[in-house]
């Protein structure tokens, strides 16, 4: 049995997150990383010419903290009893997944967009996704939702998975703590494209193969879902490098495939048209039960991948608890 134990916080953190999800009105490790950010970035753009070495600086910063922050409160914990550490990693594995926020968000925006309602339809597709929301008709808000739900399985759920796998909440932060600044200041404007450029290119690195590892999960799950892995695994294979990332286009094109839907397209961010090819066929009209799908596609990839990371880090850690 001692041979499970380093799999247990992977799994526990994984119901927590489904059974709970986000925790709103509880301090987040990810609120910290991010307000972290926004701390380093004014003392850059403040003191230094030379942005893209600060921002090799911010990322630094960050990754330092919030790698040694998770590994001298494991270490505290495991030292007093194994149980004690046991639950304290759940709770940090908890913090690090977004499946169920990433669901109850997408399915705010699916009940907005059946009851007829764009202006809130808008409202809530703004809160999970960083385009030009304004400008989104119904169809465009759907596609917006779905990509988000098929990008998000690998950066909310599936890569922090895989990163837990080899090192657990540890390394699970120092992907989250990445994968954040990437989000916030890994741009390609004219804000960003020096000060975010390292945090970027490593976040690139880093998503590499959870991506391809989670697209492919994806296709196969497919079929469980009531929807088409032959479609989905042609679709990736022609469309998974239309994207400016060259992770961002796996899950999208591998999601698109097995709906049967284009996604992608032109896109407005921060008042600027950014033209994008498309991705997938447009077999048939996009629809609001589209967001549905693409969440239950979400979470049986994820629960899929999570019976390999669990079974992974059986195999390295088994015994050392």
């Amino acid at each position: 049995m001692r041979s499970l134990l380093p799999a247990v916080p992977l799994l526990a953190g994984f119901l927590l997150d489904a059974l709970l999800g986000d925790p709103y009105t509880l301090p987040h490790p990810v609120r910290l990383i991010g307000r972290q950010i926004t701390a380093l970035e004014g003392a850059v753009r403040a003191r230094m010419r030379d942005l893209r070495r600060g921002g090799v600086l911010l990322a630094l910063c960050v990754l330092l903290t919030w790698t040694a922050a998770p590994l001298l409160l494991l270490l505290l914990c495991y030292r007093i009893h194994t149980v004690l550490g046991l639950c304290v990693e759940s709770v940090l594995c908890y913090y690090l997944l977004a499946a169920r926020c990433l669901q109850k968000e997408s399915t705010k925006v699916q009940r907005a967009l059946a009851a007829g309602d764009i202006p809130a339809a808008r409202s809530a597709v703004s809160m999970i996704v960083g385009r030009d929301t304004a400008v989104l008709d119904g169809a465009g808000i759907t596609r917006a939702a779905v990509e988000t739900v098929a990008e998000n399985t690998t950066d909310g759920v599936t890569a922090p998975l895989l990163s837990m796998a080899l090192g657990g909440a540890i390394t699970g932060f120092f992907y989250k703590a990445c994968n954040t600044m990437d989000s916030m200041i890994g741009y390609r404007n004219e804000r960003y494209a020096d000060l975010g450029r390292f945090a970027a290119k490593l976040d690139d690195v880093l998503g590499y193969l959870p991506s391809r590892l989670t697209a492919l999960v994806m296709i196969a799950v497919s079929p469980l879902a009531g929807l088409s892995a032959k479609r989905a695994w042609r679709i990736w294979r022609r469309d998974a490098r239309k994207h400016a990332s060259p992770n961002s286009a796996q899950t999208e094109s591998a999601c698109a495939g097995a709906l049967g839907v284009r996604l992608a397209g032109d896109a407005w961010y921060f008042g600027q048209l950014c033209r994008k090819p498309f991705i997938g066929d447009d077999l048939r009209p996009i629809e609001p039960q589209d967001i549905a799908r693409a969440n239950v596609l979400m979470y049986l990839t994820s629960s899929a991948v999570l019976v390999l990371c669990m079974g992974l880090r059986c195999l390295l850690f088994g015994g050392m608890l």
